[in-house]
């Protein structure tokens, strides 16, 4: 049915709308050129989804393949590596050299050279302190990962770029099975004809690097299939090198601290674990602040990882780690370097055995030494001075009892300054003139005139030696000439006995080296040691016999009762007659009462000595000696800038005085071995004051000591 409006029929429009040209027309299809972008669109998409689909594909066919090629070959790295380690029990001892070990005269350890190890070790039997400061330390995950952490890798990579490193320079993230690794140096055994030292090869094995850690990874991995955890850590344990030439945490434990590394405490443990970051910058013996500072840092990741309480904390930090003895006074300094020059290099510096050496080191006579220069200098230098002094303390028959190189200044480095600096001697030489004259009959109370002097040297001209305070006293008996330390008259004496009999004196005593050609051999000019000077005084203490300053008592390998070397040193020829010897000690105790070395007197104690100081002050020196022991002191700049009012007799003198205080204390006092002259009555006025020695006692008849005066006087002879 239809309805119609306004006469038109009512009619239902299509679901589509009618088309616009009339009714019942379907409507029309869209252009075509609507419908084609569509299909380019989609035809489009489908390509890109095509070739990334494609290249997904791709990638993971090439990531599949390179993933199973680089395992392939890890896995045969890993294999290579795992086929050539060695048993644990080959890798626990990685030192190429042996180790000294140097006892005093107690048999106590006192110093240590070489590289010491203290014996196996394995994570049961050290201190659990011990155990949970390295993990805490170096690798809070080491019983969860397979050898490598990626983690800290990663870590590490970015801490270096951050700080303008490169990725693999600096900061490794590497855990305690790849420093073992690296301690192992991964295989490569020391060549001396690939690295030109020990100390050469460690430092590449410790190098880093990609092409180190590319390498480094299989090994690692090698070393967690081939070992537990517990033996990798005890190669750990035994190879980690810990400052001071310690290989070990025991050798460590024992070098610090003097005790087994089964006893450390928490404050001792987080200290020898600091140690592996840097073991030179953090090794006790060189700045005990810096290594407690370091432990600090370690108790509280100890604490943080739960292996500490807050109170256990809090106590390590309240009472850090204190040096055992030996170690406080840093492993024996001069003294144990001298021994270690003395020693064959073979039982030595070179051993690759560990020896024990007993010395003759007195620790109290050495702490002695130590306080009383710290005292003296303490008291009479400004601040900021650099003055150096050195002290030999030694027994009659040249055994060193006591030595100091030099004092503790950040430049002065480890020279020995008593036995390595030749320094000129100053009037400390006189004694071999007058021991050269006593020798040949003179007597300490014979005449000498001090009057002006000029001596014609070939070559050289005119000289005109002078006496340190610009004044002459005449006609006087030598032993005042010696109190005084009169100049003119040592001249005399020397050329009248013969400059080469003063040498062979000098040099039988002990003084080697060239000693100077002219007069002023008498005067000191040449130079010498400190250990050579307090070796000669040792020579006129004992009644005229050289003496070779020795510091080996006994020589042997570690565990083994027979000694290989025994005393190096002690007593040799005779130099100088026990009368002659005997006269010269009384006259250099008239030095000490009433002379030029007064300040080194010790009361009712009788001591002989004699003062030095150079030309310009470059050189001050006070060698002395009571019945038991002689001593040594020497005082200047390494730089040999002149001293500011300072003579032998001075501050030298008091460092004598303070040294022998303490070394006496408790000791008896015992007379020193001597002659005391008969007087002479001076010669008359128109006599020469220069005695002849007597027919009977001279050793050099041919030698008419006035006409060698002559001679010298007017440029012939010596």
């Amino acid at each position: 049915m239809a309805s119609t409006s306004k006469g038109r029929p009512l009619t239902a429009d299509r679901r589509y709308g009618a088309p616009a040209g009339g009714r019942g027309k379907p409507p029309a299809k869209p252009p075509a050129a609507r419908r084609v972008p569509r299909r380019k669109a989609a035809r489009k998409r489908g390509i890109v989804a095509g070739f990334a689909h494609f290249l997904r594909r791709m990638v993971w066919g090439i990531v599949w393949r390179a993933a199973v090629v680089g395992a392939t070959v890890l896995g045969c790295a890993v294999l290579y590596f795992y086929v050539q380690l060695p048993p644990v029990s080959a890798l626990i001892d990685g030192r190429a050299r042996g180790s000294v070990t140097m006892l005093d005269t107690n048999n106590q350890v006192f110093a240590w050279r070489g590289e010491t190890f203290g014996g196996q070790v394995t994570p049961q039997t050290v201190s659990p302190n011990l155990l949970h400061a390295v993990i805490a330390t170096e690798d809070k995950r080491f019983y969860q990962h397979f050898g490598v952490s990626p983690r800290g890798i990663i870590s590490a990579v970015a801490i270096n770029l951050r700080a303008g490193r490169g990725a693999f320079e600096g900061n490794g993230g590497s855990t305690i099975t790849q420093q073992t690794a690296k301690l192992l140096c991964l295989g490569v055994a020391f060549d001396p004809t690939q690295w030109k030292s020990e100390s050469d090869y460690e430092d590449d094995c410790r190098s880093g690097g990609l092409k180190r850690k590319i390498k480094e990874v299989p090994y690692a991995l090698a070393m967690e299939a081939k070992y537990t955890k517990d033996e990798i850590l005890t190669i750990y344990f035994n190879r980690a090198y810990l400052g001071a030439g310690s290989r070990g945490f025991e050798a460590a434990s024992q070098r610090y601290f003097g005790k087994s590394s089964a006893n450390l405490s928490p404050a001792e443990s987080a200290m020898l674990a600091g140690l592996l970051k840097a073991p030179s910058k953090y090794a006790p013996t060189n700045n005990l602040q810096r290594a407690r500072d370091r432990a600090a840092v370690i108790i509280g990741l100890m604490q943080e990882q739960g292996f500490l309480t807050k109170a256990e904390a809090e106590d390590a930090l309240a009472h850090p780690a204190e040096l055992s003895q030996a170690a406080a006074r840093n492993a024996g300094g001069a003294f144990a370097d001298w021994v270690m020059e003395s020693t064959p290099a073979y039982l030595g510096n070179t051993t690759t055995e560990d020896v024990i050496i007993k010395t003759t080191l007195d620790p109290r006579l050495q702490k002695a030494a130590e306080e009383a220069l710290t005292a003296v200098f303490a008291k009479k230098l400004k601040d900021g001075s650099n003055a150096q002094a050195a002290i030999v303390v030694m027994s009659a028959d040249g055994a060193v009892r006591a030595m100091v190189g030099g004092r503790d200044l950040p430049q002065a480095g480890s020279f020995n300054r008593a036995t390595q600096a030749l320094r000129q001697t100053g009037s400390s030489f006189k004694p071999f003139v007058y021991a050269s004259a006593l020798n040949i009959g003179w007597s300490p109370m014979d005449y000498v005139d001090d009057s002006p002097l000029t001596v014609n040297i070939p070559g050289s001209g005119p000289w005109t030696p002078s006496n340190y305070d610009n004044e002459f006293k005449g006609v006087i008996p030598i032993y005042q000439a010696m109190q005084e330390s009169r100049n003119i008259p040592a001249v005399k004496i020397a050329m009248a006995v013969g400059l080469d009999t003063v040498r062979n004196t000098a040099h039988g005593f002990g003084i080697s080296g060239d000693l100077a050609a002219g007069p002023a051999l008498a005067l000191g000019a040449s130079e010498a040691t400190l250990l050579q000077m307090t070796g000669a005084y040792a020579g006129i203490l004992n009644g005229g016999s050289a003496v070779a300053p020795y510091g080996l008592r006994e020589l042997s390998l570690k565990g083994d009762q027979t000694p290989l070397i025994g005393q190096i040193g002690g007593m040799g020829a005779r130099v100088i007659s026990d009368t002659a010897a005997k006269e010269l000690t009384w006259m250099m105790t008239q030095v000490v009462q009433n002379g030029t070395g007064q300040r080194a007197q010790l009361g009712d104690r009788p001591v002989a000595g004699k003062t030095g100081t150079t030309s310009e002050a470059r050189d001050a020196w006070f060698i002395g000696f009571t019945a038991d022991y002689v001593t040594g002191v020497w005082m200047g700049y390494d730089n040999n800038t002149p001293l500011t009012g300072v003579t032998g007799g001075g501050i030298p003198a008091e460092i004598w005085h303070e040294v022998m205080t303490r070394v006496e204390d408790g000791l008896p006092v015992t007379p020193l071995p001597v002659i005391v002259p008969e007087p002479r009555q001076p010669p008359s006025p128109d006599a020469t004051a220069t005695p002849l020695p007597p027919k009977d006692t001279a050793q050099e008849p041919a030698v008419d000591p006035f006409t060698s005066v002559l001679q010298q006087l007017l440029g012939k002879g010596n």
